[in-house]
């Protein structure tokens, strides 16, 4: 009897370590691609056209709605305190959207007498095809003098479509973020200079990281070679925790494809973007694939240093915050018409941190909180692999455990039949899915 229950015990502990499920058939066709996955617990906020009645949003929280060509406003509530404001935006287009380079959002920080917040507005535009991208307003607390004060501030997120193109409204997410004020001595000047041109990518043995499906499933990743696959029209997100005074560099590769025609090409069959912390922009880059091996290298960003924020240089601006840096790989939809999508395409990233973690500025309280900062956690989920709701998973099921054990399962048999489980489990993430 006692055997049974532990055996149950065990069962139902494996299925919450998350046990693999069945996988796809070898060779099936393959299914529609997967959809961008929303924010855990995002409220919804019907944004208006204009300030009158404009919903109300807070710092620590994910929101969603949706968004047409034209501009949709929301109300921010703001204290008497230095602190820096963040708002994103992210747009999910539909498949096979058309977008002109033109296209794309931005978002703004205004004052309720209608004037803009200094420096507060952040844009990004689309490329040759329709995938999810993010912009980000700011209110800076300590270096805007006319923005400071508490108060009612609005932010407006700006979606541009020209004519002939996509004029269908897209799902919108905002999230917002509070990094704290600064004690005496923060810095005031950008910096004058910093190391920068081409990274040196690594080139050791590539390991296996399935890329997640947008921001809030990206998989995590450190220092290395990864490698992971592709499909026409998919667009992979990962995220590197970058500590202060450290740079990232980064390069993705797409190998040969199995041919449909003898010949083919794709403007912007591949194309990288970089976005901080907050989810703006730092930089982008696009080239044509022909089925045939390509690739991109963008320069290492300047060392994450605050007084990046007072640089003129857009390009430098955003890496002001240590934190989560996202990196988003999309391959052209057009690939499809001359390539198998039932055979993915290799994808390779190298991935290079350089510096060491170096002291960040004297917060009032802790950044952490906003979505800030490098812990001991960030990079165990880099090493490891996990995006942030298997992070999330994984703490709870240590929770469970230290529950278990209290319970007085004293002969250890159920953590042995557990640890099984997420050996399993840690063998299956290594292998990424089976299927796309």
């Amino acid at each position: 009897m006692v055997r049974g229950r532990t055996t149950a015990w065990a069962a139902a502990l494996c299925l919450v370590a998350g046990a693999p499920g069945a996988a796809y058939a070898e060779g099936a066709a393959p299914g529609p691609l997967p959809t961008y996955r929303a924010a855990d617990g995002a409220k919804a906020a019907e944004g208006t056209s204009s300030t009158a009645d404009a919903p109300k949003i807070e710092a620590g929280n994910a929101y969603q709605d949706t968004l047409g060509p034209g501009e949709r406003v929301y109300r921010l509530v703001l204290g008497k305190d230095d602190s820096d404001v963040y708002v994103s935006a992210v747009v999910r287009p539909a498949a096979g959207a058309k977008v002109s380079g033109g296209d794309g959002i931005e978002v703004e920080i205004m004052t309720t007498a209608g004037s803009s917040c200094e420096d507060s507005a952040g844009r990004a535009n689309f490329g040759y095809d329709a995938y999810p991208i993010g912009a980000a307003g700011v209110r800076w607390g300590r270096e805007d003098a006319n923005c400071a004060p508490a108060g009612v501030y609005y932010a407006k997120v700006t979606r541009t479509s020209a004519k002939g193109y996509d004029q269908s409204p897209w799902p919108l997410e905002i999230t917002v973020q509070r990094e704290p004020g600064r004690g005496a001595g923060a810095p005031t000047t950008a910096p004058s200079a910093w190391p920068s041109g081409a990274p040196a990518l690594p080139g050791t043995e590539a390991v296996s990281r399935s890329g997640g499906t947008g921001f809030n499933d990206a998989r995590a990743l450190g220092a290395g070679v990864w490698r992971d696959e592709m499909r026409p029209g998919q667009t992979r997100f990962y995220r590197v925790p970058v500590d202060w005074g450290q740079q990232l560099g980064l390069g993705a590769e797409l190998a040969a494809a199995r041919m449909t025609k003898t010949y083919g090409s794709a403007s912007g069959g591949l194309t990288v973007s970089l976005y901080n912390p907050y989810r703006s922009l730092i930089s982008d880059k696009d080239t044509s694939y022909d089925g045939k091996q390509a690739g991109i290298t963008l320069e290492k960003t300047p060392p994450v240093a605050y007084e990046n924020r007072f640089a003129r240089d857009r390009d430098v601006r955003p890496v002001s915050l240590a934190g989560w840096y996202y990196v988003a790989v999309t391959m052209g939809a057009k690939v499809a018409d001359f390539t198998e999508d039932a055979t993915p395409v290799p994808l390779t990233l190298r991935l290079d941190v350089a510096g060491t973690p170096a002291k960040g500025p004297a917060y009032k309280e802790s950044p952490a909180p906003g979505g800030f900062g490098v812990g001991d956690e960030d990079r165990a989920a880099a090493r490891e692999g996990l995006t942030a709701p298997e992070a999330a998973e994984a703490a709870g099921r240590h929770s469970a455990m230290r529950v278990v054990a209290g319970a007085g399962f004293g002969t250890g048999t159920v953590l042995l039949l557990v640890l099984g489980c997420w050996t399993l489990l840690g063998r299956r993430r290594g292998r990424g899915p089976t299927a796309v």
